[in-house]
């Protein structure tokens, strides 16, 4: 049995928006309602959305690649028309992980900061979906 890379596409905006929606909306909030202290709990969860923006990254790049697949095909036509959804959800993450984190982790403003992180990654969850529904829909 073949796995084709257009097949991993599939996959791959699957695990970006299921790992998304996982984590922020299930994980988190059960870190937050369990562990002894908010920041043992927020220490926890800033690793967590590291590992989600490598994943994002990940994902977004091999959906960027089979989009510039030579192979004609409805499934890499789908993909080339969630390409801005996935390049504005990849660099939503980036910038998320390399300019907010840190002032999240740093304590900077905190308030602020954590509100800009928490709007980033509902834009990268809404990316993420959007492409999940253009890559996996029919038609």
């Amino acid at each position: 049995m073949r796995l084709e890379f257009s097949s991993l596409s599939v996959w791959a905006a699957a695990l970006w928006w299921g790992a998304l929606t996982v984590v922020g909306f299930g994980v988190v909030p059960m870190l937050f309602a369990n562990l002894p202290t908010p920041a043992i709990a927020g220490a926890m969860a800033a690793k967590l959305f590291a590992a989600l923006t490598w994943l994002a990254l990940a994902c977004g790049l091999c959906l960027m690649l089979v989009s510039r697949s030579n192979k004609a095909s409805a499934l890499v036509n789908r993909i080339q028309g969630a390409i801005v959804f996935i390049l504005l959800g990849v660099l939503v993450a980036l910038l998320s992980e390399l300019a907010v984190a840190p002032r999240i982790l740093a304590r900077e403003n905190l308030g602020l900061w954590h509100g800009v992180g928490t709007l980033l990654y509902v834009v990268q969850w809404l990316c993420a979906t959007v492409t999940f529904w253009m890559v996996t829909r029919r038609g």
